[in-house]
């Protein structure tokens, strides 16, 4: 009986050619296929390598029929290398589904680690790392988005998010509304690329300079955001309690301002938090949000 090959999910560059491992390279010249999220993308990688190897196209919208074909071949004894258009595979990327089959299959699966934009952002960004929250890309609806957002704002954890560039200048205004304007906060684009920039500063001087400078909504973009305060023992619990109470009478903005002179908590928490708990309440019952 033929052993089963070996399915290798390889990082690729995020941007930099310089930045493929010696490991990676080996693994591509090696194996019997390569599985990329586009062939015409990999394409010019393997020749930039001076490489070239047999390749079968797996995105997001062939990935599960895709699967059961790459597994076959992986039972079959042939070596496959997983690669996405860049960084590493399953982070935003596809990849997910092949790897569940492949370890359903009892194929081996081997990691070739090497870049990530998340990590890449994390390493300079200047905010906590000791501890951190990847939420990959936000709704593209804002309604949506605001949402998320709002239950994300009591998050002690350093926030990392990818955002389309046209989305960034909403993303950062929805962001500093819902998480508060003072957060700090970094936007990092174009990591390892000829027009690398981070900037850094709060969500609100970040959304601000977003609105007046166009290169910041060009090329891939992290968005990360520092933690919430850790908050006492017990201090949300006796906020969400409150909010739940006057929100039965009150639009959200107005039992804010009453929760806080209850529980001495700062009105924009409260009224951030009245905002996730009261998701879906149409913005003409509200006077807007609390300065």
């Amino acid at each position: 009986m033929t052993p089963a090959g070996t399915l290798y999910v390889v990082a690729t560059p995020i941007g930099h050619l310089g930045d493929v491992s010696a490991r990676a390279r080996e693994v591509l010249a090696a194996v019997a296929l390569v599985a990329a999220e586009d062939t015409r993308h990999t394409g010019r990688l393997l020749k930039a390598l001076g490489l070239s190897r047999p390749m079968l196209s797996l995105h997001e919208h062939n990935e599960r029929e895709r699967s059961a074909e790459v597994t076959g071949r992986l039972r079959a004894g042939e070596d496959v290398a997983l690669v996405s258009d860049a960084g590493t595979p399953l982070v935003s990327d596809p990849g997910f589904a092949l790897v569940r089959a492949a370890i359903d299959a009892g194929v081996r699966v081997v990691p070739v680690p090497g870049a990530c934009a998340a990590i890449a952002a994390l390493s300079v960004a200047g905010l906590a790392t000791d501890r951190f929250g990847f939420e990959g890309f936000l709704p593209a609806r804002r309604a949506a988005r605001r949402a998320r957002l709002a239950e994300l704002a009591a998050e002690t954890r350093t926030l990392v998010f990818y955002e389309a560039p046209q989305r960034i200048r909403e993303a950062l205004e929805d962001a500093a509304e819902a998480l508060g304007a003072g957060r700090r906060a970094v936007v990092a684009r174009e990591l390892t690329k000829l027009h690398e920039t981070v900037y850094r500063g709060s969500l609100g001087e970040l959304a601000a300079q977003a609105a007046g400078d166009e290169d910041m909504s060009r090329g891939e973009i992290v968005l990360l955001v520092a933690g919430a305060e850790l908050q006492p023992a017990g201090a949300g619990e006796e906020l969400d309690r409150t909010l739940q109470v006057l929100l039965k009478f009150m639009p959200a903005s107005r039992a804010a301002a009453v929760a806080a002179e209850l529980t001495g908590a700062r009105r924009n928490d409260c009224y951030r938090r009245a905002l996730a708990l009261s998701p879906g309440v149409p913005s003409g019952r509200d006077d807007g949000p609390l300065v």
